[in-house]
């Protein structure tokens, strides 16, 4: 029987575990140029027990910024920055992904150098608020892109992934999940376009597939994964069919030989499980467990077949050493969910932000 503590080769690289740290937005990138700090390179190398590190959202673009004082791989200083970062996790034996981040209409001008505005599939705002330096603001109606602009944020993209692997990572994940910019373009009430970018399933994946696919030829599909959170209603998204979308997006997908593929599941088990049968590579799951963070009970997910990795998210936050403790059975800290970023909607997030 294969279990979490198992070995895994990813994209030619062999894992110490199927043990995945999922992506947390950490805000740490106080200083000049949203570059990485030598606290970030702390922070992950303590964590390089996972089998594999996924870092906290990287905007690919300065557009790309939704969060205050999140790293960017778009210029040379934050590529060289990132270095650090990866050397530190790789002398600890570990394996680290970046993950790409555009989050779209979710943001503020007061975040954007250069009188830039959040940009989106179309023009529609987001409701609620998101926190700035100033303090919390509300959303504003995002810039419609262009086609143009579009091939541009896809280059942007590839550009970015092309950063990640000279900054020393071993792969990116593309964010496609918890309403950001890949996930607007999929949802129906981000995206009423009614070009080749829109209206019906064809038209609303393209944009994922397009993205996918110029950085998979860019940097080598072994080097790319994917997330998604299909039905997640976080940041005001509506999806009420997402089953057809997101198997759509696999089958356009999944003869690309990617690296994996990353759920963040919902409470829809079947569709969870219709996913992992479409989807040919390593199927990693950051499983639905609302209202408790995801715990010991996973690991069974992998000895059962549900999935092949399974990622915590929170739970790395309070214990570093994660994946031995695991093994050991605890004993277990508890995260402060206080400082979670957005709370837990739903249980879906899993992106605590300040805590250290």
């Amino acid at each position: 029987m294969t279990t979490a503590f198992d070995p895994i080769v990813l994209g030619g690289k062999r894992l110490t575990s199927r043990i995945a740290m999922a992506p947390m937005t950490r805000s740490r990138a106080s200083g000049p140029g949203a570059e990485p700090t030598e606290l970030m390179a702390t922070y992950y190398a303590q964590r390089a027990g996972a089998g594999l590190i996924v870092t906290e959202g990287v905007q690919p673009s300065p557009v790309g910024q939704g969060y205050p004082d999140t790293p960017g791989l778009h210029t040379p200083g934050q590529v060289r920055a990132w270095r650090t970062v990866t050397d530190a996790v790789h002398r600890e034996g570990g394996a680290i992904f970046a993950q790409l981040m555009h989050t779209g209409r979710i943001g503020h001008p007061s975040l954007l150098p250069d009188g830039l505005v959040p940009v989106a599939p179309s023009a529609v705002a987001a409701k609620g608020q998101v926190y700035t330096h100033e303090g919390p603001q509300d959303f504003v109606t995002p810039k419609e892109l262009s086609e143009a602009e579009i091939r541009q944020t896809i280059a942007d993209f590839t550009a970015a992934a092309l950063g990640a692997v000279e900054a020393g990572f071993d792969g990116v994940e593309l964010h496609g999940a918890n309403g950001y910019l890949i996930h607007q373009f999929l949802a129906p009430n981000t995206n009423r376009r009614t070009d080749a970018w829109g209206g019906g399933t064809e038209g609303r994946i393209r944009f994922a597939v397009e993205v996918v696919t110029a950085v998979a030829e860019a940097i080598g599909s072994h080097r790319v994964g994917l997330r998604i959170s299909p039905g997640n209603p976080f940041n005001d998204i509506a999806e009420d069919n997402p089953g057809e979308v997101y198997e759509a997006l696999l089958g356009r997908l999944a003869g690309l030989d990617l690296a994996y593929l990353h759920l963040m599941e919902g409470p829809d088990g079947d569709l969870t499980a219709r996913l992992r049968k479409a989807w040919p590579s390593t199927f990693v799951l950051n499983p639905f467990t609302h209202p408790d963070v995801t715990g010991p009970d996973a690991l069974k997910l992998v000895e059962d077949g549900t999935a092949d990795m399974v990622a915590y998210g929170a739970l790395f936050l309070a214990n570093p050493d994660l994946p031995a403790r695991l093994a050991a059975g605890g004993p277990f800290n508890t995260p402060d969910q206080s400082t979670f970023y957005g709370g837990d909607h739903r249980g879906y997030t899993d992106y605590p932000t300040l805590t250290a």
